[in-house]
């Protein structure tokens, strides 16, 4: 039996618009340094590389310096912030539920693979009542490794059941493909994420606007690698 087609998806900015959420929650993270705010136009591009990178961020914009481990304790007071608004005003993209739906029902393995922690990650998905359409969910803290190195997105496809020959990545910055072309990986660009730069300057296989247009690109480069 051959081994069925896989999507792998970005979390943040691809699937869900999650940078309302995260950007008050840092913004109260770092407000008990006395810290000014940062908007979601300074911050929003380095969220898929993590909360570390936007804290880091944060401190840069206030031109504050950021010792290590006043980063781990600033790094636990977000996550406990975070967990409890999550899902305040996040939301999926307009779409993207019904093109998963479609892509399960015609064989199609899907999973997230988002540097976001994987527990983050799990109970987004369940609050926003979406964790049942994925066969794999891995977060930046499941290995030793995170995106952009090619062994993120090859777990978490093999994880779900897929073969990287038979694969297909889905994100929003030069981060996720990046991730994808390290492990030989075609990648679909979404244009409406957290890139800091227009997502075409990076070279994707293929950029989207929404995600009607998910099923035939996908499909498209499905075949075209199969034939």
């Amino acid at each position: 039996m051959s081994i069925q087609p896989t999507l792998i998806l970005d979390l943040d900015g691809t699937l869900a618009d999650t940078i309302h959420d995260l950007v008050p929650s840092l913004n109260r993270t770092t407000a008990t340094q006395n810290l000014q705010p940062v908007t979601i136009e300074q911050v929003g591009h380095v969220s898929g590389m993590g909360i570390k990178a936007m804290l880091e961020l944060a401190f840069t914009h206030n031109n504050q310096p950021l010792e290590k481990d006043l980063l781990e304790e600033l790094f636990v007071t977000f996550m406990e912030d975070y967990s409890r608004n999550i899902s305040v005003d996040t939301v999926i993209y307009p779409g993207a539920v019904s093109a998963l739906q479609k892509l399960s029902s015609n064989g199609w393995l899907l999973g997230i693979c988002t540097n976001k922690s994987a527990d983050l990650a799990e109970k987004l998905l369940r609050e926003m009542g979406v964790h049942h359409l994925f066969s794999s969910v891995t977060g930046g803290d499941s290995f030793n490794f995170r995106k952009p190195d090619p062994r993120h997105l090859v777990n978490t496809v093999e994880m779900a059941g897929g073969s990287t020959s038979r694969a297909v990545m889905v994100g929003d910055t030069q981060n996720d493909i990046l991730t994808a072309r390290n492990a030989d990986i075609p990648v679909i660009a979404v244009d409406f994420g957290y890139s800091e730069k227009p997502v075409a300057n990076f070279n994707p296989d293929f950029v989207i606007s929404e995600f009607a247009e998910l099923f035939d690109t996908a499909t498209r480069i499905f075949d075209k690698n199969n034939s």
